[in-house]
């Protein structure tokens, strides 16, 4: 039966198969560097302006996105390279608590938390650009004097409520697993009793939804770019052996970063959710597609900072004109609804 089949290293106390920390510590490095650049792109970017004007929405939410990523790779990878370095599995270094061990617990519940807050975060960001662009005049009269307020108590919100959803499993609905090579604790993806794969189904419907509305909203957020663009263009008078002028930077920035945050959240949290649907009604278990997806939940957290916040300096704005956009204006004004930086 489905119930019995187990996990190969559910009770591992030791690194099964001679795996190597190099992959571990590659990601930690990647992710690290990634984050405190970003966080330091960011804080030149106002200081840059002698006098910096008030951030706005959108710089909170992807400062907050830095910093949560930032957070949860300095929490994770240590006790991945602890067990590494000790040759010892997460539940075995702090056994105790009930199976599988109190940090496999704790390593499981942050793995979910840090894999559910920045999609919250995310969803935020991708409203504020969505209201901005595609109804500036009820985000200018509505939202205009709260929004920054709001960008400051999201990051908290999301923590909130990630955390509670998150810690469903210590108080008795669903299950923690310890997956091979005894170096990743994660919500149990298949088999176990009905309670856990419930809440295994829940968390991958909850972040498919999430994932959804994130890209219904950038989809329309690029539909208004797109119409931006045609009326810039049709607006253009074309002089004397110039071509009309093009769209402005401003926008085509967006509109790159945009698709590319539909299409990394995509990527990364698909496996995932694919796993967790096959794994609540399939017979057998699939330990290798389990690591698989949760390496892809792990490198979402790495890619982010060069999406979001790489791409909206202007490094490379200055690396686009240079190669294939020299054409276009150079100089552009804020769009309908947003500040100066950023």
């Amino acid at each position: 039966m489905a119930a019995a089949a187990e996990y190969s290293c559910r009770d591992s106390r030791t690194i099964q198969g001679g795996e190597s920390a190099l992959p571990g510590s590659l990601l930690f490095s990647a992710g690290l560097l990634g984050n405190l650049l970003a966080l330091f792109l960011l804080g030149q970017q106002r200081l840059r302006r002698g006098r910096p004007p008030r951030a706005s929405a959108f710089y909170l939410l992807v400062s907050g996105l830095a910093v949560t990523d930032l957070l949860g790779k300095c929490l994770l990878s240590p006790m991945v390279l602890v067990a590494y370095a000790r040759n010892r599995s997460l539940s075995e270094l702090w056994p105790g608590g009930g199976e599988p061990g109190r940090l496999c617990q704790l390593f499981a519940f942050l793995m979910a938390f840090f894999g559910l807050a920045p999609t919250l975060l995310l969803l935020a960001m991708a409203l504020e650009c969505w209201l901005s662009l595609g109804h500036p005049y009820f985000y200018q009269r509505h939202l205009r004097r709260c929004r920054r307020a709001a960008a400051l108590l999201a990051p908290a919100a999301a923590a909130a409520l990630g955390a509670l959803f998150c810690a469903l499993p210590l108080l008795g609905f669903g299950a923690t697993v310890q997956y091979c090579p005894g170096t990743w604790c994660f919500i149990r993806m298949a088999g176990g009793s009905a309670p856990a794969r419930g809440y295994s189904v829940l968390y991958a419907s909850l972040l498919g939804a999430l994932g959804l509305a994130i890209g219904l909203c950038n989809l329309a957020s690029m539909r208004s770019l797109y119409r931006m663009a045609r009326r810039s263009h049709r607006r253009s008078v074309p002089t004397a052996g110039r071509a009309p002028a093009g769209p402005r930077m401003e926008e085509l920035d967006h509109l790159v970063l945009l698709a590319l945050m539909t299409v990394l959240f995509t990527v990364c949290s698909l496996p995932l959710i694919i796993r967790a649907y096959v794994g609540a009604f399939a017979t057998n278990l699939d330990e290798k597609a389990d690591l698989t997806a949760l390496r892809f939940l792990s490198v979402n957290s790495i890619v982010d900072p060069w999406v979001f916040i790489i791409f909206r300096t202007s490094v490379f704005r200055k690396l686009e004109e240079s190669l294939c956009l020299s054409r276009l204006e150079p100089t552009h004004t804020p769009l309908a609804g947003q500040e100066t930086l950023l």
